[in-house]
């Protein structure tokens, strides 16, 4: 196992890498990709059998061999981008909770896997390789139920149990295994008193799923999704062994129980040529139905290169990839965007430029446009891939309707380049009717930019507005129709407020003596709106001048609170830890919060602050939250240890 160290020294060195490897986007657009007529829209091609499939990949395989004997081939993003590279280096149904959400997700109705979730009366949480409730309802807080987040006859060193999901009765903790190689889904129920209920685990044959800033799983409904990149061996006699499978565990389990969930005629590919001498992937979206706690899967796959980015939006997940390719003695960009519908219908595909940073730079318009903000030197966001993104700075926007069989491609029309900016930790999001970016200090040590700023870009009229800040962009959030951006000065954290109307503006910046982002996942952050234009937000907050990275072995020092008033903050106050309260956990699994470990919760007008193994509860008077109680729900403590 790599220390954290060493994994902040590679994440340094491949950034410093990329910095010298800027080129044009549109100036990189494949010139063989001529754009059709929308009218002659298609869809991909389906494989017709397995044979037909089988012999595709095989000439696949016999053209990568050609391609890497010649040395046509350049190194594939995934190799740059540490791809390979595990991640231990570095039966009560309330219906408010329908209407209620603990997490901070991308898109409303569409829910993320996260370390916290409700359940009726309950807060639901996976922390260290074991899941806990504590009830809150009639005014408790009180922890009820510990289990482990495996089963009884899984070992679970070598795994990573990541996030969760609750549907209905069912709580789904999604994790990988590198031991049983693949996505592991494990399956509890939950009653109405909160107690917990081991029900089954299954595993889904995948690679690893990885992202320093994406999530795994999406729940829509009673409908769990997945993406996971299956990469393909040229060399398999038989390519389709390997294909997407699902098994459900027992002791004593092997191989030969995996069943194949994907068939030929649900395998897809596009017209354009593919060219990737250093790997192909089956990019793969699989929905497993989790009514009446079952958990009948099926998977849509698309062959493509290594590198890439996904998006989950309403109606639809949007892989994009990415490949190299040397064309004479320069290095070339080639990439696609698969779109897979939810309602099970064929997936489309568009030849594009450049590699978004992550899935905030997606979004799926109302309009029916499609907007991705892209880079001409990214590498996706596998793994470590989001902190290294660099070179120039381009918005693409094209229709949706534009979608085909792969033969179609975005015109250079499509794209507007826009300001680079300085720096390395790039950050994207689009807010309302603007995408706004910038750069930070991210996973790094808390630095002081020169000349910070973020740029607005109106979705409208495409006008990029350059704002200068105090601070760099760590952090970028939606308060209603306008934005919060957070950073570090490299020593005080900053939150600067951004009124998004005709002319986007700095309206107001409120300034954290000494102190630091506590977490830095998106789900770190909430805002709850309690009017049109005011509302209380929170984010924990940790020392001065800590390295981002210090997440992953540090706790929070408490929960920050900001009133926001017409785009004006006032403190409100702190819910603050109690390290010296915690005690040895016995943990066998999970045992890096690589997800983090502090959330702001607020729930049925009350407010709590999730902070490692303690819950604090707060309360406002005259605008300023004070502490109502704390609980310690960690394993080993009094009452605390009972399983199920």
């Amino acid at each position: 196992m790599k220390s954290i160290s060493l994994f902040v020294s590679t994440i340094m060195l491949t950034v410093f890498a990329l910095a010298a490897c800027t080129g044009d986007i549109v100036g990189k657009i494949n010139p063989n990709l001529t754009p059709i007529p929308s009218s002659h829209r298609k869809t991909m091609r389906a494989f017709g059998s397995e044979t037909e499939l089988r012999a595709y990949l095989r000439r696949l395989a016999e053209k990568e061999k050609r391609e890497l004997r010649r040395g046509d081939g350049t190194p594939s993003q995934a190799t740059v981008g540490g791809e390979a590279e595990s991640k231990a280096t570095p039966a009560a149904r309330a219906s408010t909770d329908k209407d209620e959400s603990v997490t901070n997700t991308q898109h409303a109705g569409v829910d993320e896997g996260g370390i916290v979730k409700l359940h009726g009366n309950h807060l639901v949480i996976l922390r260290r390789g074991r899941l806990f409730t504590v009830a809150i309802g009639d005014a408790a807080l009180r922890p009820v139920s510990a289990v482990d987040a495996f089963g009884p006859d899984i070992d679970p060193r070598n795994t990573w149990y990541d996030e969760m999901l609750v549907s209905d009765d069912t709580i789904a903790v999604i994790g990988y295994s590198y031991e049983r190689g693949g996505a592991e889904v494990g399956l509890f129920r939950i009653d109405r008193e909160g107690r917990l209920t081991y029900r089954s685990t299954h595993h889904l044959r995948s690679n690893d799923y990885y992202s320093s800033r994406n999530y795994a799983s999406r729940l829509i409904g009673d409908k769990l999704i997945f993406y996971t990149p299956l990469y393909l061996n040229p060399n398999d006699s038989d390519p389709l062994r390997n294909f997407p499978a699902v098994r459900k565990w027992h002791k004593g389990a092997n191989t030969d129980e995996f069943r194949r969930i994907i068939a030929a005629t649900n395998v897809y590919r596009p017209e354009r040529p593919i060219h990737s001498p250093y790997g192909l992937a089956l990019h793969t979206v699989t929905v497993c139905d989790l009514s009446n706690g079952g958990f009948a899967c099926e998977a849509t796959g698309v062959v493509g290169p290594w590198g890439r980015v996904f998006y989950v939006s309403p109606t639809a997940v949007y892989v994009w990839v990415s490949e190299s390719v040397r064309r004479g003695d320069k290095n070339a960009s080639e990439s696609m965007v698969y779109r897979m519908p939810l309602d099970g219908s064929a997936p489309s595909a568009l030849g594009v430029s450049g590699s978004p940073v992550d899935q905030f730079s997606f979004l799926e318009g109302d309009d029916g446009n499609m907007n991705v903000l892209v880079r001409s030197d990214a590498v996706g966001d596998a793994m470590w891939g989001p902190e290294t993104a660099q070179g120039d700075v381009a918005l693409m926007r094209v229709s949706i309707e534009r979608f085909s069989d792969g033969s179609d491609a975005a015109p250079p029309s499509s794209y507007q380049k826009l300001p680079k900016p300085e720096g390395y930790t790039f950050q994207n999001r689009f807010v309302g009717d603007y995408l706004l970016y910038g750069t930070g200090s991210g996973w790094g040590y808390a630095q002081k930019t020169n000349h910070p700023r973020v740029y607005a870009v109106g979705l409208k009229d495409g006008e990029p507005h350059e704002l200068s800040l105090a601070h760099g962009v760590d952090r970028i959030e939606a308060l209603g129709r306008d934005a919060v951006v957070v950073g570090t000065d490299g020593r005080d954290l900053h939150f600067t407020a951004i009124r998004l109307g005709e002319s986007p503006e700095v309206r107001d910046s409120y300034t954290r003596k000494d102190a630091s982002q506590g977490e830095l996942r998106s789900h770190g952050f909430f805002y709850k709106a309690d009017g049109e234009d005011s509302g209380v937000l929170g984010l924990p907050i940790s020392a001065a001048g800590r390295p981002g990275y210090r997440h992953l072995i540090d706790g929070s020092a408490s929960i920050l609170f900001l009133r926001n008033s017409s785009l004006r903050f006032r403190e409100a106050g702190e819910l603050s830890a109690r390290p010296q309260t915690a005690a040895d956990d016995g943990c066998r699994a999970s045992c890096v919060d690589w997800y983090g470990n502090a959330r702001p919760l607020f729930i049925r007008g009350r407010v709590f602050a999730l902070l490692g193994y303690e819950i604090v509860e707060g309360s406002f008077d005259r605008d300023r939250i004070h502490e109502l109680r704390r609980v310690n729900y960690a394993p080993g403590r009094r009452g605390n240890d009972r399983q199920g």
